[in-house]
């Protein structure tokens, strides 16, 4: 059972005491803002599931957060593959949700250094990527502060989203071993 730690941070499996304020956080406004609607309490528990079988049939996935200091849980962070067909994959990109009241201390930036390391020593991943919706100038901050770089050719329309939609638009961003 693979788990990462860093000073600050616990990335572990998921636990049946996650799936109530992971639904809080995937309801609320701020968090989803450049990732959607809400998801409803069944739609987080089947994320919390997915997330947890990756880990399982992967060795990686999206782990649950949690703050070594407090035990708070505060969200997740990982590396997936994306279930989506675009120009740049079949690729692994690391990704993360923190909860509002968690942002500004640096836990993505830290747990998704973390999430990198293991990608391309345990892994032996040679690149991984990262993308969001071009207005979300925070996760791209936090992709900037991981050393990735902003590829402009690979900013592609969000197949998963409909044409039209304010959040198809995203970018890309890259980084190698």
């Amino acid at each position: 059972m693979t788990e990462l730690t860093t000073p600050r941070l616990i990335l572990r499996h998921w636990r049946a005491a996650d799936l109530e304020p992971f639904a809080a956080l995937n309801s609320d406004p701020a968090t989803m803002e450049f990732l959607g609607p809400s998801l409803s309490r069944s739609e987080s528990d089947a994320l919390a599931r997915r997330a947890e079988d990756a880990l399982a049939r992967r060795g990686f996935g999206f782990w649950a957060l949690e703050v070594r200091e407090s035990g708070l849980f505060a969200g997740f962070v990982g590396l997936s593959v994306p279930g989506f067909e675009a120009h740049f994959t079949p690729c692994v990109e690391v990704g993360w949700r923190l909860a509002p009241a968690v942002w500004g201390r640096g836990y993505a930036t830290e747990a998704a250094r973390a999430c990198l390391e293991f990608g391309f020593r345990v892994q032996g991943l040679r690149e991984i990527v990262a993308f969001t919706v071009r207005a979300n100038r925070r996760s791209r901050a936090v992709m900037e502060r991981l050393g990735m770089r902003y590829d402009p050719a690979g900013d592609f329309e969000h197949p998963r989203l409909a044409p039209g939609d304010p959040l198809r638009a995203h970018v890309l961003y890259r980084i190698g071993a």
